[in-house]
């Protein structure tokens, strides 16, 4: 009884961290409207997952989603925002049931990755605009 209840507490866990993943044509779906409002060539670069120089910052969140990190870097120029895109798409989990002697347990581990590690990209924003795109080589 317990171990069928912690396996569907395990479950209930993974699929809620599962639904938090999104991907561009989920994105557009959630902003359909402001979507079709942008010319033809934007519409297709932001569901390929790709954004340009020029781009807004809504613009680059219906392509890219939700940034890892964003932080602002001030220069001799004045103030950007950054955001840090990494090869991972969402928080990362693991989950075990192990058993013996009657005795069951289980657990999950959750990590947000708090590296850099798996850095791929970052996004430069001077008033709201997209000005440069760092992709990171290795």
């Amino acid at each position: 009884m317990l171990a069928k209840r912690s396996f569907r507490l395990l479950l209930l866990s993974a699929a809620v961290l599962l639904a938090a993943c999104s991907s561009p044509a989920s994105r557009i779906d959630d902003k359909k409207s402001v979507y079709e409002s942008y010319p033809p060539e934007v519409q297709q670069k932001l569901a390929a997952g790709q954004i340009d120089i020029g781009y807004t910052q809504e613009q680059a969140q219906i392509a890219l989603g939700e940034p890892r990190r964003r932080f602002n870097r001030t220069t001799a120029t004045g103030s950007e925002e950054v955001w840090s895109y990494s090869t991972r798409t969402g928080p990362s989990f693991g989950f075990g049931l192990g058993g013996g002697s009657g005795n069951v347990g289980g657990g999950i581990g959750l990590s947000t990755y708090g590296n850099n590690a798996d850095e791929k990209m970052r996004v430069v924003f001077v008033d709201g605009k997209v000005t440069a795109i760092e992709e990171i080589v290795k």
